[in-house]
Parts: C-alpha cells; structure tokens; sequence
C-alpha cells in the first residue's frame, strides 16, 4: 500500500497517509492514458469550422464560354474548385468529435493518471486547504511552501470560493473538484496536490 506525507499549508509534514493500492498503486497504462487524453482533446473541440462548395458560392450558373472552338480549356462554371473564389473540395461543414469511452477504460485511464503522479513523486497531500479571504498572495506562499512546481493543479474535495479565487490569478495554477477530475488535468500539470479529504472520496469512488 503506497503512502505520502501528510503537509500542512505551512509545508511542515504532520505524518504519513496511506493510499488505496488499488487506485494510486496500479499498473500504468500507457495506451489507455493516450485513449483518454485524446479523448478529452476530440470532446473539447468545438466543430464549427465551415466552408462553401461548389454547390454554395454565390454565381457561376452560365458557362463561361462555349466547350468548343475557343482553343481554351472546357470550363462549365466558374466557381469550380480550380478557379479563384470557387468553391473547396471536400469542404468542412461543422460536425461534433465527441465520443465516449468505455467506462473500464475511463476508471482504468484514471486509476493509472493517479498512481502515475504517486510513482514520480509529483503528488502532494494536504491535511486541509482553508483561507479565511481570498488573496493571492497566500496562495503564492503555500505554493512555495509546498515546493509547487510552475504548473499545479489543486484538487479540493467541495467548492471553496476564497481558494478559487485565491488562485486563480496565478499563471498555470488551477483548481478543481474531485467530481470534476479529469486524466488530461492530472497529467498536464507538474504538481497534484489534493486535500485528505479529496483523497477519501477519490478512493471511494475508484476503489
């Protein structure tokens, strides 16, 4: 069973916390977190790129000259693909990427983000993040007494306002809920730091 210190926002360790084997001790699957990562990417897309074809561009009903005699190339409109301003080939209309996951991939792709941030010492757990206003100076300072990383991502167990705020004015730090957790947020930050209590619903839902 893996463990982690235990910080408080001060930096001082306050003792150990053992981790589920299951959900921050398991086998990292690479493939799977590709699956999930691209996943996340194709379902963020927007898809509303557009183009006209052929069919679309304004004008272009009459021939431009005769098929024959000219001595030119045979032309039937000119808002055909090869001519300036006419139409694109294969034009794209707007579509939505989205796609599901099966849901053992996704708990598989999840179980494997976390325990990958235990394996590479990139996890830190809080015994309680609390601020009693929102300022981001303090924020700043828990950070550097936690040794954080550029890019952190902060996981708090239910909506702190003061914490969110307190944050959000610093480059590459963010924060999320525990129902919110996404495997593109765990591995696209440096630092994963999470509240005990973060950590008990984590392993309740995963376990």
């Amino acid at each position: 069973m893996p463990k982690v210190a235990l910080y408080n926002v001060s930096g001082e360790q306050m003792g150990e916390i053992e981790l589920s084997e299951e959900v921050f001790g398991a086998e990292i699957n690479e493939h799977v977190l590709h699956e999930a990562v691209k996943n996340h990417l194709a379902n963020r897309r927007q898809g509303t790129q557009s183009a006209k074809t052929r069919a679309e561009v304004r004008g272009g009903g009459r021939k431009p000259w005769r098929q024959k005699g000219t001595g030119r190339a045979r032309h039937g409109s000119i808002r055909s693909p090869i001519w300036k301003g006419g139409g694109v080939v294969f034009a794209p209309k707007p579509r939505d990427y989205g796609y599901k996951l099966p849901k053992k991939v996704r708990r598989l792709a999840m179980k494997s983000a976390l325990s990958s941030k235990v394996a590479n010492n990139e996890m830190v757990v809080l015994d309680e993040l609390k601020m009693e206003r929102p300022k981001t100076k303090d924020m700043v300072n828990i950070l550097k007494n936690l040794n954080s990383k550029k890019k952190a991502l902060i996981v708090m167990s239910q909506k702190d306002e003061n914490v969110i705020k307190s944050a959000r004015n610093i480059p590459g730090v963010m924060t999320t809920l525990v129902n919110s957790l996404n495997v593109y947020d765990i591995l696209n930050y440096d630092t994963f730091i999470i509240t005990k209590d973060a950590v008990s619903k984590v392993e309740e839902v995963y376990a």
